[in-house]
């Protein structure tokens, strides 16, 4: 029986305490393991364990007795993971597939050798590598590891900014013409199976590559949304998938469809489907690694999800801002408890669901306001 399994989830923010909110429903207990002892899963766990999903020996302790593990984040050590495979403990998704994507070159690189269209773009190992690109600015310069929520990216217009580029491997890339972003959530299992969620429009904020907001479904070409569905499902199966992946996409100008990030884990881009889809991105993941039936990942109805991020605006009344945020009908707030004090961080969301997307769009309107 379910409740009889022991998961054990690689990473404890804000992802980790969405997954566990769906192993409760399917009567799972779930152990999580995260460097930060005031992580926002260790409030919802009794079994919390204190360490970097980064280190071998420190993942071979929490492995211990464990059936499956699974991940919220990618920086995990993929030797300690394999490891425990040898071990009997079942990894999804496994660690090669981890691997690839943990490398933001290399994924490149396995994409494009599986036909998938990608973003060109060439591998350096530090700064001074870039002065050979000058006449090519502007540029995207990414982080080959460890980059998220726009942690890792930055864009380089003019040869001054390659002073105060990143001086470690990155990745160089071509400056695309987007008319839109956009991500589709797919999900398969060790059958096989593959389920797409409806492919989502993504909106950036002009100072920070962190996602804004993001329509479920993206109001664009039908034609375009159905290609982008195929395409996701291409890329779940040549990485031979167990779990869940977002598949951020460009659109070109000229409607052409371009990989432009993985991710092999439940992402920000797929928090509208706790309350907007029949089976949401988290229920899935864990469907997908326990070898059960994948869910139906059709939207109930339209949505729009809007991060909330640290600053000082939020702070001025909060508590007078949440309360007027929730007393708007169709809004959901998830806060995340998070400790300290970073600006520009992530520390919630608010999905706002209703009929029509005319509806939402307007009620996220009166939302911005509040938190502004």
């Amino acid at each position: 029986m379910l409740e009889n399994l022991k998961i054990g989830i690689l990473g404890g923010g804000q992802l980790g305490a969405m997954i566990i909110r769906q192993a409760i429903d399917l009567g799972l207990s779930a152990s999580i393991m995260d460097k930060d002892a005031h992580a926002p899963c260790s409030r919802y766990t009794s079994s919390f364990f204190c360490g970097d999903p980064a280190s071998f020996e420190a993942i071979l302790e929490f492995g211990k007795g464990l059936d499956v593990i699974t991940i919220e984040k990618e920086a995990v050590n993929i030797n300690a993971l394999r490891q425990l495979e040898k071990q009997g403990v079942r990894i999804f998704p496994a660690p090669d597939t981890i691997e690839v994507i943990q490398d933001k070159f290399t994924q490149k690189q396995f994409l494009l050798s599986h036909h998938i269209p990608v973003v060109p773009g060439e591998a350096i190992q530090g700064k001074k590598d870039l002065y050979q690109y000058e006449n090519k600015l502007p540029l995207c310069l990414k982080k080959r590891r460890d980059g998220y929520d726009g942690y890792g990216v930055m864009v380089l217009k003019t040869k001054g900014d390659i002073a105060a580029a990143f001086d470690a491997p990155c990745v160089v890339e071509e400056l695309v013409d987007i008319k839109h972003e956009i991500s589709v959530i797919v999900a398969r299992n060790e059958y096989g199976a593959v389920a797409c969620y409806d492919p989502v429009m993504m909106v950036f904020s002009e100072e920070k590559f962190v996602l804004d907001y993001q329509i479920a479904p993206a109001q664009i070409d039908k034609e375009i949304l159905k290609k982008a569905t195929i395409l996701a499902g291409e890329v779940a199966d040549a990485l031979k998938l167990v779990g869940i992946l977002a598949v951020e996409m460009f659109v070109t100008k000229e409607n052409k469809l371009l990989v432009n990030e993985l991710a092999p884990r439940p992402h920000n881009s797929g928090h509208h489907t706790i309350e907007a889809s029949i089976t949401s991105q988290y229920e899935q993941l864990l469907r997908a690694v326990l070898g059960l039936p994948l869910g139906d990942p059709g939207l109930r109805f339209p949505s729009l999800m809007m991060n909330i991020l640290e600053g000082a605006t939020l702070n001025t009344d909060k508590r007078g801002k949440l309360n007027r945020l929730l007393d708007i009908p169709g809004a959901h707030l998830h806060w995340y408890g998070k400790e300290g004090n970073r600006p520009g961080r992530k520390i919630g969301h608010v999905t706002v669901t209703d009929n029509t997307i005319e509806n939402v769009i307007a009620k996220a309107a009166s939302i911005r306001k509040i938190l502004n």
